[in-house]
């Protein structure tokens, strides 16, 4: 695929949904910005890139630390000049025990990666699409079904990604005046190790358990591919991807 000249940079790209998202961006033919806690599993995606490899850049990043966040955004500048799309897909969960079980450090673990993460994410975006030229950016963030219906004993998850859908609008508010697009993607049981579990039997909400089916991940990066790609006087504001035969339109 031809360079098309755009940046992005995937948050949580070292595994599961960002590494499929940063390969299929790079199979369109944009430069992709990979970062993530672990050096290793980045170099890994890189790997995967093959003959796009020249378009990635490897950058380690602690979401939760405004200067590592910081350092990544700068690195990204430094390598393409400008930032075009940003991913917010870091993500992290907390056991599945009872909500009186969890301990404070559990519920501030998840909410640091998954909601403060994001906004730090967004806080240099908007720094920098404000003032580069052209002016602008689109802004994405994974939300998850969760951000809709708890799953049980989710507490941490559930809290932080309704949190992330209130976050995507008042981004996506905020940011009309600067050409700023923000909207968010909803994935209901993609193929991961955070999903492996559900092959085995999940709780549901009646108690009892049930094996749930599952998506691939290319799905999903289809779909950001997709989102990624639309001129910024367009956005989709909110988008669900799921496995068809999942529990989450039914009651529970």
């Amino acid at each position: 695929m031809k360079p098309t000249g755009k940046s992005v940079i995937v948050t949580g790209a070292g595994s599961g949904i960002g590494r499929a998202t940063a390969l299929a961006l790079l199979h369109e033919g944009y430069s992709v910005v990979l970062a993530g806690r672990r050096p290793e599993a980045l170099e890994e995606t890189a790997a995967q890139a093959g003959p796009s490899g020249p378009r990635t850049l490897v950058v380690p990043t602690d979401v939760t630390d405004p200067e590592s966040v910081r350092e990544l955004f700068e690195a990204t500048t430094r390598a393409f000049g400008r930032i075009d799309v940003l991913f917010n897909n870091a993500g992290t969960g907390a056991p599945a025990v009872p909500l009186e079980d969890l301990t404070i450090e559990q519920w501030r673990r998840v909410i640091d990666v998954n909601l403060t993460g994001a906004f730090l994410c967004i806080r240099e975006a908007f720094r920098l699409m404000k003032g580069q030229s052209p002016r602008g950016g689109r802004i994405i963030n994974n939300g998850s079904v969760s951000a809709r219906v708890p799953r049980p004993d989710s507490a941490p998850y559930t809290s932080a990604k309704h949190a992330i859908t209130g976050l995507t609008r008042s981004t996506a508010l905020d940011g009309r005046r600067y050409d700023i697009a923000c909207g968010q993607i909803d994935v209901g049981n993609a193929d991961t190790e955070m999903t492996a579990r559900m092959k085995e039997g999940v709780r549901q909400a009646d108690g009892s358990v049930a094996v749930e089916p599952t998506i691939d991940t290319g799905h999903v990066a289809r779909a950001v591919v997709y989102m990624s790609g639309l001129p910024l006087d367009a956005n989709v504001l909110f988008l669900t991807v799921m496995a068809t035969g999942m529990p989450f339109v039914g009651r529970g």
